[in-house]
């Protein structure tokens, strides 16, 4: 490794996540067209589109197959997939009189379907009924969707460095290495591929194993330069510069005189393979959200105008309930005084039954909450561990079971930081270790800086006893930031770090998607 000249002072070590959007083939089927032919049969092809800002745009359109009341489609349609992000598709089915790639105004339509293109990721496989206006079916028409997940194709590869005798830079003890690999850009920009973890007092250090695309480390080109920069750890962030080598891809290849590609998988792969998540929101009945009866308060239900729990529910739920098959999701709340006995309860149903506090959907959660309301009396203190443990309590029997086969996602919304931030934290850093991920959306105007510290943005957090999270799991954000903008902007902000998280658990515990046959 050559010494270098001093450099600007790296970040702190910590995970790189690659923000890379799947692509996902949609293929299509019909069966039963409506024959509107006298002396033919129709000659269908349906157009896709997408719901953009409001407006449906067309992405494309199927070829026309002649003379056909149940027809398969060649043409595939390929669309970026954000599981962060409602994406509305439209399905419309036509009985083409001309060219396909003109307007359907001189075609019939046979018949139309909306769906998101979560759910048909989720199910691997969609058939709905075709329906004319007004919401009549179209005989019994029908259309398959089908997708397939092809972002995964460029391979991965698992890299491992050690380095030997590295200079010294502490006074009183050897140096803290860490290392960053960066890929060198066409415009010779330099793009962070990975940071290792520090390895403490070593100045010969091995670090651990990482799994990287081949995208991500040199767009898929072997020959591509990389760098690797050394450093001594600073924790204030002031590092040390230690030396730089230059490699590729090609060259580390060569040097082991064997392949080391071998598949890691994706998001995608687990919930095509049939990985359920289940969605729990914890509303926070805490007497700080004020009278629900008020105007002021941040519980009050106007009818024109849902308040900021209802929005923040709505926008994170209906993307979550997509990937859970029977749509029931849990529904609890915390802070309040409860029926018929008025204790305070930390971790009640809001539908009043302790048996099962699952809801019909998105509706139901709202509906139930609404209910709930008039039925509580608001109260404290603000404590989130309870909540915390009871799912992760549900995690740990699924995580017993060894398959990729169900997820949680835990959304709490609170008005104000956490009272029990001790307990609360020895429950995240246990729940790191099982299949679950928390976020936390702060309601109202409160101080929420305390509630950072949750986030493990700017450092591993730890437990009141010094344990170190397996994994960050927790997404922080005040719903103030995000207000004026879109329901699609907040779920997106809160779920865009899910899928790296889920894929994180899983590869964890080495354990490949359950389905593999049917997403093969």
């Amino acid at each position: 490794m050559s010494a270098g000249s001093e450099r600007r002072a790296a970040a702190a070590p910590g995970v790189v996540p690659a923000p890379c959007a799947s692509k996902v083939e949609l293929r299509l089927s019909c069966r039963h067209l409506l024959d509107r032919d006298p002396l033919t049969k129709s000659d269908p092809s349906v157009v896709l589109l997408l719901q953009s800002q409001g407006q449906w745009v067309q992405v494309g359109r199927t070829e026309v197959v002649r003379s056909s009341l149940h027809p398969v489609f060649s043409k595939v349609f390929t669309l970026d997939y954000y599981f962060e992000e409602v994406q509305k598709l439209r399905f419309e089915v036509y009985d083409t009189h001309g060219p396909s790639s003109l307007s359907c105004q001189e075609d019939d339509f046979l018949g139309g379907m909306e769906c998101t293109l979560g759910q048909i990721v989720a199910q691997k496989k969609v058939t709905r009924a075709l329906l004319l206006k007004f919401g009549r079916n179209a005989g019994k028409s029908t259309i398959t969707v089908i997708a397939e997940d092809i972002s995964g194709n460029n391979g991965y590869v698992e890299l491992s460095f050690r380095a030997r005798k590295l200079d010294d830079k502490d006074l009183f003890s050897k140096s803290d290495p860490f290392l960053e690999l960066y890929r060198i850009n066409d415009d010779q920009s330099e793009q962070l591929v990975y940071r290792t973890e520090v390895v403490k007092n070593d100045l010969s250090p091995t670090w651990q194993p990482f799994k990287v695309s081949l995208n991500s480390l040199c767009s898929c080109e072997e020959s591509r330069p990389l760098k690797g920069l050394v450093w001594d750890y600073d924790s204030r962030g002031k590092h040390d510069f230690i030396g730089e080598f230059s490699t590729t891809f090609e060259e580390m290849q060569k040097a082991f005189g064997e392949d080391k590609l071998y598949r890691v998988y994706s998001f995608l792969d687990y919930v095509m393979g049939g990985c359920q998540i289940h969605f729990t929101v914890a509303i926070d009945f805490t007497a700080s959200n004020g009278d629900p009866r008020n105007s002021c308060s941040l519980h009050y239900i106007n009818p024109f105008q849902p308040n900021e729990y209802l929005q923040a529910l709505v926008a994170v739920g209906e993307i979550c309930q997509d990937y859970d098959s029977d749509k029931r999701l849990s529904a609890l709340g915390f802070g309040a005084r409860i029926p018929p006995k008025y204790e305070v309860s930390h971790d009640f149903a809001i539908n009043f039954n302790p048996e099962d506090d699952e809801c019909e959907g998105i509706q139901g959660v709202v509906e139930a909450y609404q209910n709930c309301l008039p039925r509580v009396q608001l109260y404290g203190p603000t404590n989130v561990a309870p909540i915390i443990s009871k799912v992760a309590r549900t995690a740990a029997a699924e995580e017993r079971t060894h398959e990729a086969s169900q997820y949680y996602i835990l959304l709490i919304l609170t008005d104000g930081v956490v009272t029990d931030m001790a307990d609360t934290r020895e429950a995240i850093v246990r729940a790191s270790h099982l299949p679950m991920s928390i976020i936390i959306v702060g309601v109202g105007n409160a101080d929420f800086t305390d509630m950072q510290v949750l986030d493990g943005d700017d450092g591993v957090l730890r437990s009141p006893r010094g344990e170190p999270a397996l994994r960050d799991i927790v997404q922080f954000v005040p719903f103030r930031e995000l207000k004026s903008a879109s329901p699609a902007a907040l779920a997106k902000s809160v779920l865009a770090e899910v899928p790296r998280q889920l894929v994180e658990y899983y590869s964890h515990k080495e354990l490949p998607p359950r389905d593999l046959g049917a997403h093969a």
